[in-house]
């Protein structure tokens, strides 16, 4: 959530801004619903001041005649004053309402442009394997390694589900493993968190009120399946002051991330690209306002010591301001390499909210004279599945084997290749 101060004093500046991202800050509607809030404000205290002078006045009245007149008039005044805090209520929500649909201001080094074709690489790292055959994609891989299966998934449950099994199982299951011990070994603190949460820490992060058809929602309950660790994570310190010498706090936790994917029909149907459930590691940062640049290149480095580490080529990308998630001030993402596509495909988004999530949440930090509110930085470390996918695409032999990366081999108990079943 934007402070409303700002929308109040510069509202010509706030408005241009949010035209980067092709929205439209209708300012009139937001004068006349902060008005039409201050107004009842006003009326309210006014009426409340009046409820506690006759209140006095009737205490220490004696005349039984005065006092019934009294008693009378602090009746009209009980009734107003209630009828009078349903308005100010009721305009509170409305302005509250207005404020949750206006996205985060867009920071300045972020390029101008509408969608991703006008995102902009800053680099690419990595060797793209030259193969001498033609290449098979993850799904076709994993088929032949009787590991990945997508039709007994959507006998379960529906498609853009996958059953995985064997060894592909097991590599995984070592990706995880292997990413959540490296990301603690960086300093983050591990967390188990809860993959339901309740409607409050969707609008905390900026899911609801606006993307709840992305959502999955827990029928006769306010309860919905996490899209990403960041909400029950982010969460945890809603409504807290944070010491400032704690800072910067840094948690990594792994989940199952469930989303509708609502709005992508027809696309990446085949394989593990987009499904409605997929494991990801996120990282999660509560920093000082004046650290954050520095935190998110921190964070992003720490996600793309992943790929490094995988040897899996990738490109570090700053998305344009229309292609900029609704909470992100600034995102940058790292995107793998699949040989079957012949281009790069996202990995991790690295964002930073400012305070957009943490005034949502009332996360501040304790100071000497006024608190603040605290940034939060978060990103992929990385997705699981699109890991997974881009390891058998490009380590793959002709046979359709696959080379298992270096750093996994005492994860997989020393193999060093997984190979087709006889």
């Amino acid at each position: 959530m934007l402070d409303i101060n700002i929308l109040r004093s510069n509202p010509s500046s706030i408005q241009e801004n949010l035209k980067k991202r092709d929205f439209l800050f209708d300012v009139e509607v937001f004068n006349k619903l902060d008005a039409e809030r201050k107004k009842n404000q006003i009326d309210t205290e006014s009426l409340q001041e009046k409820s506690n002078k006759i209140a006095k006045e009737i205490a220490s009245e004696k005349d039984p005649d005065l006092k019934k007149n009294k008693l009378k008039e602090a009746s009209q005044i009980s009734s107003q004053l209630k009828e009078s805090k349903i308005k100010l209520d009721s305009s509170k929500l409305h302005l509250n309402n207005f404020l949750l649909e206006i996205p985060n201001i867009i920071s300045e080094d972020v390029p101008v442009g509408k969608s991703e074709n006008e995102n902009s690489v800053i680099y690419e790292k990595g060797h793209k394997n030259l193969f001498n055959f033609e290449v098979k994609d993850h799904q076709e891989i994993g088929k032949l390694l009787d590991g990945m299966n997508f039709e007994e998934s959507v006998k379960i449950s529906k498609s853009r589900f996958v059953i995985l099994k064997n060894e592909i199982a097991k590599l995984h299951r070592a990706l995880i493993q292997y990413m959540l011990n490296l990301h603690t070994k960086n300093g983050y603190e591990e967390l188990y968190v809860p993959y339901l949460v309740n409607s409050e820490s969707l609008k905390g992060t900026g899911q609801l009120p606006k993307f709840e058809e992305d959502l999955f929602k827990i029928s006769n309950d306010n309860m919905y399946l996490i899209p990403t660790a960041e909400v029950p994570v982010t969460n945890i310190h809603r409504n807290e002051i944070l010491n400032s010498e704690d800072l910067p706090i840094n948690y990594v936790a792994h989940t199952p991330c469930f989303r509708s994917e609502a709005g992508s029909y027809g696309k990446d149907t085949k394989g593990m690209i987009r499904q409605h459930q997929f494991d990801k590691i996120e990282l999660v940062k509560f920093v000082h306002p004046e650290d954050a640049e520095s935190e998110l290149e921190k964070l992003t480095l720490d996600a793309e010591s992943i790929l490094e580490n995988l040897s899996l080529p990738y490109r570090k990308v700053i998305l344009c301001s229309g292609d900029t998630g609704f909470a992100s001030t600034k995102t940058y993402d790292l995107e793998v390499w699949f040989p079957s596509q012949d281009s790069y495909r996202e990995i991790s988004s690295c964002s930073h909210f400012s305070d957009f999530q943490s005034r949502r949440m009332k996360i501040r930090i304790k100071q000497s004279k006024a608190n603040i509110f605290c940034h939060t930085i978060n990103g992929s470390g990385l997705a699981v599945g699109r890991t997974l996918a881009a390891i058998l695409e490009n380590n793959q032999n002709e046979n359709g084997s696959v080379k298992i990366p270096e750093v996994l081999i005492d994860y997989m108990d020393g193999s060093k290749e997984l190979i087709l079943p006889r």
